[in-house]
């Protein structure tokens, strides 16, 4: 679906993205993890040219260095950045109706398609998002992404601030998500999470891929129980 080729990422007269190369098939839940600072955010935002990139990056064929973020999104990349950033005074129907800018036709059936998902935004449709728990929030944040019917969804540290209980109500969406043919590249920073829930996963230390392989056989690495799983 997505092939990365050669990609560095700029800030200023900082390089945070040192010459990575991934791609992501069709159908695949794929991970990224590393410490803070590793690069794996700035990564997601190079792939919808919300910073400063070069390299090569090829989503379905197309070349996609000359798109604004809103041409990617239509063309179905969506990020679900991280700390959620929802519109926080607007309430959680305007908030998904944001999120089909580029979709009108369908929005009513995406809407309620959303509120299956997540029975719980449905009871506080009209609630300001700002009131939301971060679990909720999270919850909106992935569901305003979903409303653009994205073939790849992006998220950005999902678990992040949240309470065991809702990761795992969120991390039960993502996994149904894939079953319903959505490709995920997901941010992680509970790496034993990535690894268990996705197919394939790639480990950035200092803007470098330094490991790669399939998800369950990594969980088993010695290097990596005792780098990222804490054993």
């Amino acid at each position: 679906m997505i092939d990365v080729g050669n990609l560095h990422v700029y800030y200023g007269m900082i390089e945070a993205v040192k010459g990575i190369s991934f791609s992501v098939q069709t159908g695949q839940i794929v991970s990224l993890i590393g410490s803070n600072g590793a690069g794996k955010s700035s990564t997601l935002n190079a792939l919808i040219n919300s910073v400063k990139r070069s390299g090569q990056i090829n989503f379905l064929g197309y070349d996609t260095s000359r798109h604004k973020i809103h041409t990617l999104v239509r063309q179905g990349i969506a990020l679900v950045p991280e700390g959620r950033r929802v519109f926080i005074n607007l309430t959680v129907e305007e908030n998904l109706k944001m999120g089909a800018f580029n979709n009108d036709e369908n929005y009513e059936h995406l809407k309620e398609t959303m509120y299956d998902l997540f029975p719980r935004l449905k009871q506080k449709r009209d609630q300001l998002a700002g009131t939301l728990s971060g679990g909720e929030a999270q919850m909106l944040a992935i569901s305003r992404a979903l409303m653009s019917e994205p073939k790849l969804l992006m998220l950005d540290e999902p678990s992040l601030g949240l309470a065991p209980k809702i990761v795992g109500e969120v991390f039960d969406i993502i996994e149904r998500l894939k079953e319903e043919g959505i490709t995920i590249l997901l941010v992680e920073q509970n790496a034993f999470l990535a690894l268990k829930t996705s197919d394939y996963t790639y480990v950035l230390e200092n803007g470098h891929i330094v490991m790669e392989g399939v998800s369950k056989d990594m969980i088993g690495n010695d290097e990596i129980r005792k780098r990222y799983l804490g054993a």
